[in-house]
C-alpha cells in the first residue's frame, strides 16, 4: 500500500514543478540516452559494420513502433507523396549511416560538436528550398557557426580528416531531411513519415548488412537492440521536454551532450578533446542556441 502512496506523492510533486524545469530534466535525460547510444555504437563499431548497426536501428525501431502503425491502419498509412518520402528518407538514412561512421572513427566530443552544426545548415537549406526569410543577425550567427566547423575540420592542415567531412555531410543531409519534413507535414501526419522512414531503412540496409554480416554473440545482441531502444526513449524524452517547457528555455540544454560526450570519450576511450575542438564547439553551440531562440521567438509572434 505504501508504494502507490509514495508514487502518487512523487508524481504530484513533479507536476507542481515549473514546466521549464520539468522540460530541462526531460531533455537532460534524453541527451544522456543519446550519448549512451553513441558509446554503444562506438564500442560495437570495432566489430560490426555500420550498415549492420543501421539495420538493427531501423528494424528494432519498426518493431517498437509497430503498434502505432497497426492502429493507424492501411488507409491512414497510404500516401500520395511517395516521391518526396523517398527523397527525405534517403537523405536521413545517409545521414544516420554517416553519423555511425563518424561516432565510430572520431572522438565522441568532435563527432557530437560537428553534429550540432545541423541548425546552421537548416538555415541555408530552408532559404533555398522553402524561401524562408532569415534576418541579418541570424545570417551572422550562421556564419559564426560555420567558422566553428571550419576550425574543427582544420582545412589548412596538411591532411583533412575524411571522417570529419563525412560528419559535416551528415549534418547537411539531416538538415535537408528536416526541412523536407516541414514540406511533408503540410499533408502527412508525423507517424506516417516515421512509417516510411523505418520501412525505407529496413529495405535499404538489409542487403548491405547481410553482405557485411557478423554474427552477434551473447551481450552483443542486447547492445545492438539497445541502439534502437535508447534512440526511441531519447526521442520520447525530447518530445516530453518540449511539451512541458518553452523551446527557448529548454532547447539549449541539449548541448549538455557535448559534456557527456567529452566525459565518456575521456573515461571510456582515452580521448582528450583538443583546443580546436573546444573553440569550434563553442562557436557552433553559441550560434545554434541563437538560431534556436530566434526560431522560438518567430513561433511566438506567429501564435500571437
Amino acid at each position: 500500500m505504501k508504494t502507490p502512496i509514495i508514487t502518487e506523492r512523487l508524481s504530484s510533486a513533479w507536476l507542481k514543478m515549473p514546466g521549464n524545469i520539468r522540460g530541462i530534466v526531460w531533455l537532460s535525460i534524453g541527451a544522456f540516452l543519446f550519448s549512451v547510444t553513441d558509446v554503444i555504437v562506438k564500442q560495437l563499431g570495432k566489430k560490426f559494420d555500420p550498415t549492420e548497426l543501421a539495420l538493427f536501428r531501423y528494424g528494432i525501431g519498426m518493431i517498437i513502433l509497430a503498434p502505432v502503425f497497426i492502429k493507424m491502419g492501411v488507409a491512414e498509412l497510404k500516401t500520395q507523396r511517395i516521391g518526396l518520402h523517398i527523397v527525405r528518407m534517403s537523405l536521413a538514412m545517409a545521414a544516420q549511416l554517416g553519423i555511425f561512421i563518424t561516432v565510430i572513427n572520431m572522438p565522441l566530443a568532435d563527432a557530437t560538436a560537428i553534429y550540432f552544426s545541423k541548425p546552421l545548415f537548416t538555415t541555408v537549406v530552408a532559404v533555398i528550398f522553402i524561401s524562408e526569410v532569415v534576418s541579418g543577425r541570424r545570417w551572422m550567427a550562421t556564419i559564426v557557426g560555420f567558422v566553428g566547423v571550419i576550425i574543427m575540420i582544420q582545412p589548412g592542415a596538411n591532411t583533412i580528416n575524411p571522417i570529419a567531412l563525412i560528419a559535416v555531410a551528415s549534418a547537411l543531409a539531416f538538415a535537408t531531411a528536416n526541412v523536407l519534413i516541414r514540406v511533408l507535414a503540410r499533408t502527412e501526419p508525423p507517424n506516417r513519415i516515421l512509417f516510411y522512414y523505418h520501412i525505407g531503412g529496413i529495405i535499404v540496409f538489409t542487403g548491405p548488412a547481410i553482405w557485411f554480416w557478423t554474427m552477434p554473440a551473447g551481450i552483443e545482441w542486447v547492445l545492438l537492440i539497445s541502439i534502437a531502444v535508447l534512440t526511441t526513449l531519447g526521442m520520447t524524452c525530447f518530445v516530453r521536454a518540449f511539451s512541458a517547457g518553452e523551446a527557448n528555455a529548454v532547447g539549449p540544454i541539449e548541448y549538455i551532450r557535448l559534456i557527456y560526450a567529452a566525459l565518456f570519450g575521456y573515461f571510456l576511450f582515452n580521448e582528450v578533446p583538443s583546443l580546436w575542438t573546444g573553440l569550434g564547439a563553442i562557436l557552433i553551440v553559441a550560434s545554434a542556441i541563437y538560431i534556436a531562440r530566434d526560431e522560438a521567438q518567430k513561433a511566438t509572434k506567429v501564435r500571437d
